[in-house]
């Protein structure tokens, strides 16, 4: 059971009846800092609100480094990737003719188009 809760100087989760820790708490300096470095512009209840919200989402690490990973294998993606694309085959095209049935211009067998470059 993970719980969150507050008192008015901190906020603390009850992971058990038995153990408890209190959250990181961000002061609003560290939040005036961090919206200086994303160039946000934030008011005075942002700020209070991002404290509390950064707070609780730096806390949420703490509890994911305790977790025991020594044997789980490391990787990058999570789920199996799958190739989604068709396999590349050569096909039957169009006669040369058909395609330039109905071009305003042509030379031979390319469409001619006025020069784009000089």
């Amino acid at each position: 059971m993970l719980r969150l809760c507050y008192n008015k100087s901190a906020y603390y989760f009850i992971i058990s009846q038995s153990f408890y820790f209190y959250a990181m708490k961000l002061t609003r300096d560290d939040v005036k800092h961090i919206a200086l470095l994303a160039r946000l512009g934030l008011t005075d209840d942002d700020i209070d609100k991002f404290s509390v919200q950064l707070s609780v989402i730096l806390d949420n690490f703490e509890i994911l480094k305790k977790v025991d990973t020594t044997d789980i294998e490391p990787t990058a993606q999570s789920i199996a990737l799958k190739n989604v694309f068709r396999e590349d085959k050569s096909e039957q095209s169009y006669k040369a003719e058909d395609v330039l049935a109905n071009a305003p211009q042509q030379d031979d067998n390319y469409f001619k188009v006025q020069a784009v470059l000089e």
